[in-house]
């Protein structure tokens, strides 16, 4: 049983009396200890599919119209608040972009991963040598001060105790990304969602905290869900890649085979705009157009007004996610 499974979710927004259509029947399943990569351009559709796995959607404005959302085989979506609050961080944990935003400016950040702790880990009461060995999972072991400690080492924060100290204006944006992530490792997740953990950072940067999740993900054992618009990053990542449009999966492959062979138009599209290296390209490759609001969809294949080999049926028939080849999925009849 995966992880993580989501099928034919259907989420609108009501917008003066009228529902729009932001995630249009997305299914996706994460396996544990699977790097599933949701790539797309923004307005796609990938963080309101991502934050629907904790149900962190407001509603309203939102509205779960269909599907299902399973966390170790139980719907999110029948979830009672006492049972969603359970789960938020007890067994999914997200790392949000731009942590300067995401981290409370008036409170100190040793303080703000102690927050978690609380909600999530007890603490052990004082045990003999031999009671300890007895110590259930699940618990603090000496004092929450300690373990914040640990997790700001875990993710290579130097000088971790001072650094509690601190508020979150007197560290860098690869510090507080760090710190976002011991926050977010406190409850020890088995599912860690990074919605675009790499936004805002310098390239140095950028490339420290991917190395940190993935070291993370083999030394912890959890799955991760890793949300971005840049295939560049997937190659290192991920083991299977979903590319959304539109609201829709257009495109689900593992990552090897998706970017050594691209099927769907859109799925191309992003690969031929990741700059290069070498080639000599005297201009960066773009795709026409934009994403088309939620609520102006067209009729058709949504991809279809930005798609170079689109067809006079493409523009009235929608086309299903089909299975072409073995595991590898294509919302396109047009694809070879």
């Amino acid at each position: 049983m995966p992880l993580l499974e989501i099928k034919d979710l259907k989420l609108d927004f009501v917008v003066d009396d009228a529902s729009l259509r932001a995630v249009d029947g997305v299914s996706l399943n994460v396996e544990a200890g699977e790097t599933v990569c949701l790539v797309g351009e923004s307005g796609c559709g990938k963080s309101v599919t991502a934050l629907s796995i904790a149900r962190l959607v407001p509603t309203p404005p939102a509205r779960y119209v269909g599907g299902e959302i399973l966390l170790n085989g139980r719907d999110v979506l029948k979830m009672s608040q006492a049972e969603l609050c359970d789960i938020r961080g007890g067994v999914v944990s997200y790392v949000f972009q731009e942590p300067g935003a995401s981290l409370n400016p008036v409170f100190r950040v040793g303080a703000q991963i102690k927050e978690s702790l609380k909600l999530h880990k007890p603490l052990t009461p004082s045990l003999s040598p031999s009671d300890g060995e007895r110590v259930s999972e699940g618990r603090v072991r000496g004092s929450y001060d300690e373990e914040v400690i640990r997790l700001l080492k875990l993710v290579g924060i130097p000088a971790p105790e001072s650094r509690i100290k601190d508020y979150p204006f007197q560290l860098s944006g690869g510090m507080q990304q760090r710190m976002m992530i011991a926050m977010a490792l406190a409850s020890e997740p088995k599912l860690l969602v990074a919605d675009e953990p790499t936004t805002a950072l310098d390239v140095t940067i950028q490339a420290q905290i991917l190395d940190l999740l993935r070291d993370l993900k083999q030394r912890l054992g959890m799955a991760i869900l890793l949300i971005t618009h840049n295939l560049g990053i997937v190659g290192d990542m991920a083991d299977r890649v979903a590319v959304m449009y539109a609201g829709q999966i257009v495109e689900l492959a593992p990552a090897r085979e998706l970017l050594r062979r691209p099927l769907h138009p859109y799925t191309r599209a992003l690969m031929a705009s990741v700059p290069k290296l070498s080639g000599g390209a005297d201009r960066l490759t773009a795709i026409p157009g934009t994403v088309p609001r939620i609520g102006d969809f067209p009729p058709g294949c949504r991809f279809a007004p930005r798609c170079p080999i689109k067809r006079p049926e493409c523009e009235n028939s929608v086309p299903d996610l089909i299975e072409v080849e073995s595991k590898r999925w294509v919302r396109c009849p047009f694809w070879k």
